[in-house]
């Protein structure tokens, strides 16, 4: 609880912000209709460049935006889009989003201990977070999954612990953990 309270305090000194009232996933759920178009409204991507984001922690969700907002991290369409956001709003919209309940199934015949060693103990042998800043990878296309392990391999993303995991994956290797996220079959729940 410490460590999620840290990094969202973290990203919002970042963003230059004060830490935001209470979240209200009601309130973010009417942010949310502005992700819909590449998230959807409960959070399972609607176009393959964009990840999954219902039932992910809330500390991820909001440290992520927090770092789009302040530049911290960089994407054509998400700096955009978190730039426009309060603090409060991406309070709001993360709590909207992990509101809702992630679960995964691995496909028939395959079994937890064949998961990618190095993930699974922040992202778990189905994709789904074992931590509160780790995001789910459950169900991700893997284009998406590739695409950011060589961001942390290239330097071009950073983070203490996938910076250097990354950095000594091959491709075979990233195409490996894609491709093993990508065939867990993904569920999500609204909130009721």
């Amino acid at each position: 609880m410490r460590r999620a309270a840290l990094t969202i305090l973290g990203g919002l000194m970042l963003a230059g912000a004060t830490p935001a009232a209470a979240d209200d996933p009601a309130a973010g759920r009417k942010v949310a209709n502005m992700c819909r178009t590449c998230h959807g409204l409960d959070g399972i991507a609607q176009i393959p460049i964009a990840p999954n984001i219902g039932g992910e922690p809330e500390a991820y969700l909001e440290a992520q935006l927090m770092a789009f907002k302040s530049g911290a991290r960089e994407h054509e369409m998400m700096s955009v889009v978190a730039a426009g956001l309060t603090a409060q709003q991406i309070s709001d919209v993360a709590a909207w989003y992990a509101a809702h309940t992630a679960s995964a199934t691995l496909p028939e015949g395959v079994n937890e201990s064949d998961a990618p060693e190095a993930c699974v103990s922040c992202h778990g042998a189905t994709g789904i977070s074992q931590a509160l800043d780790a995001p789910n990878l459950a169900g991700e296309v893997n284009i998406y999954i590739d695409t950011q392990l060589k961001a942390f391999r290239s330097g071009k993303r950073k983070h203490p612990i996938m910076t250097e995991i990354a950095a000594e994956m091959t491709d075979e290797a990233i195409r490996a953990v894609a491709d093993w996220y990508a065939a867990v079959t993904l569920e999500v729940e609204g909130p009721e």
